[in-house]
């Protein structure tokens, strides 16, 4: 690294600082303006909300502009330093174009590090803060949201061969007025159980069933007796059957891994939002490197629209880059789209535009 390398470093970091500071306190402002009412009926003081919100509410809205603020801080001191003819003293000195960009691509990669740490563990601990405020105090106020407490069919296989269901189970009480178990060997069932009610006990630490009947299959043979009470070892805690919007959010990536990998043990369905989330922890840092390469092959050119016209291509795309994330995800959720194609499907074309505008640009 020479003085070169540390001076356009300098200046790229300190502009990446301004703007994301910038635009964060826009958005905590315009963020606090529209929950006013909610924060003055949660009845928690000012330090409160800073405490029990905002402190997981910054975070997440920096993890979520942390690229889009490395393109546009990468464009603007790029286009001033190339207003000033810069960079074509650089090149008339004997600074050859890829060695020139040696300090954008250094920032890029410490910028991407960071995130991907921040992504992996940090924000999602702040995230558990910020959606644990939001579920109790704006989510509950909310005309579209249904009671919390709603009753839920729950279907899930708690090993090889074993299926269980619960129906109308209330998360409040831990109670379920319907369940069934049944086990399964060569495509036949040979064992079924199914009690009037079944709650969870706390002292014990596993389920408690009542008004049992219990129906054994062995070949031509079939058994059928009643039983009162039950104690029964699921391997699905409470927790577990709390439908969460916001779970994929809250955990960290190892915590991420493991709930996926138990949920396809059990068979469970409509995994691949958690499959996106997981593989979009990777590829968004990947995207700052990306970014950065786009943003400083445009704006190092002295073009005759200045640093606006740049800004201006910038913003524009950012936008298609955001578009494009925004349908890919919607297609692996919503879709039968690849997971992992569509968390990394805006990288490969941005990737291949990237390569292509340094093979156009002026060296």
């Amino acid at each position: 690294m020479k003085k070169l390398d540390w001076y356009i470093l300098r200046k790229f970091l300190s502009t990446f600082v301004f703007t994301m500071l910038t635009i964060t306190v826009i958005a905590v402002v315009i963020d606090t303006s529209e929950k006013a009412d909610d924060f003055v009926k949660s009845g928690l003081s000012s330090w409160e909300i800073v405490t029990h919100y905002f402190i997981g509410f910054v975070p997440f809205i920096m993890s979520m502009i942390f690229p889009l603020m490395v393109f546009i801080a990468c464009i603007y001191f790029s286009s001033k330093m190339a207003g000033q003819s810069e960079f074509i003293a650089i090149l008339a000195g004997g600074v050859r174009y890829p060695r020139m960009l040696r300090p954008f691509i250094v920032g890029a990669v410490l910028l991407s590090l960071l995130y991907w740490f921040a992504s992996q563990y940090w924000v999602p601990k702040a995230n558990e803060i910020r959606t644990n405020f939001q579920a109790t105090y704006i989510d509950r106020n909310s005309s579209y949201n249904s009671d919390p407490y709603r009753t839920n069919n729950f279907y899930l296989r708690v090993n090889a061969g074993t299926y269980v269901g619960l129906k109308y189970y209330d998360t409040a009480r831990k109670t379920a007025s319907s369940f069934f178990l049944s086990k399964v060997k060569n495509d036949k069932i040979y064992y079924n159980l199914r009690a009037e009610s079944i709650r969870w006990d706390t002292a014990k630490k596993d389920w408690l069933l009542t008004g049992i009947v219990e129906h054994t299959n062995d070949g031509l043979k079939e058994t059928a007796r009643l039983i009162p009470t039950m104690h029964m070892n699921l391997n699905v805690r409470p927790e577990e059957l709390r439908r969460d919007e916001y779970l994929k959010d809250k955990y960290t990536t190892p915590e991420l891994k493991r709930f996926i990998k138990m949920e396809e043990l059990r068979g469970s369905e409509g995994l691949n939002t958690y499959k996106e989330e997981r593989y979009h922890r990777d590829a968004s840092p990947f995207s700052v490197i990306i970014l950065t390469i786009i943003g400083a092959v445009i704006a190092t050119r002295k073009i005759r629209g200045g640093s606006g016209l740049n800004l201006a291509i910038g913003l524009v795309m950012a936008a298609v880059f955001v578009i494009m994330d925004k349908f890919s995800v919607t297609f692996a959720t919503k879709g039968n789209f690849s997971p992992m194609l569509a968390a990394w499907m805006p990288n490969i074309i941005f990737g291949i535009v990237a390569g292509w505008l340094y093979w156009r640009a002026p060296k």
